[in-house]
């Protein structure tokens, strides 16, 4: 991204529309549930279990997060249990290009900033 560019985007609001978004894709599990909803419609219990070490309580606000964002619906099924299903919407399937990415560049540069971390701790004991 260019200084210009970079410096438009932060000036329009003070850079609160990307803090706000980085706040909200960056916690511990939005990721992980975006991932595992892409391309599969899942009730909650399935949700769940694909997500190892999520709790319920969890799992409920960041599903409720997300379809407050508008990134994925949640359809209740008038059935005796209901039968709760949640998927991406089309606002949230577009996340998923640029997670992707993100992750790739997390683990080819995860090397290098281990080594970095090291090299610094020696330094400033």
């Amino acid at each position: 991204m260019s200084k210009y560019r970079s410096t438009c985007l932060i000036r329009g609001d003070g850079g609160r529309a990307i803090r706000g978004i980085l706040d909200r894709i960056g916690d511990k599990w939005t990721l992980l549930v975006v991932a595992t909803l892409d391309g599969e419609r899942m009730r909650f219990t399935e949700l769940q279990q694909r997500i190892p070490g999520i709790s319920q309580r969890m799992l409920t606000r960041t599903v409720r997060h997300l379809e407050r964002d508008g990134l994925l619906t949640r359809t209740v099924h008038p059935e005796v249990p209901p039968r709760v299903e949640y998927e991406l919407t089309a606002t949230g399937r577009t996340l998923i290009e640029p997670a992707v990415k993100l992750a790739e560049w997390a683990v080819d540069h995860n090397p290098d900033i281990e080594r970095s971390q090291a090299s610094y701790d020696v330094k400033h004991p």
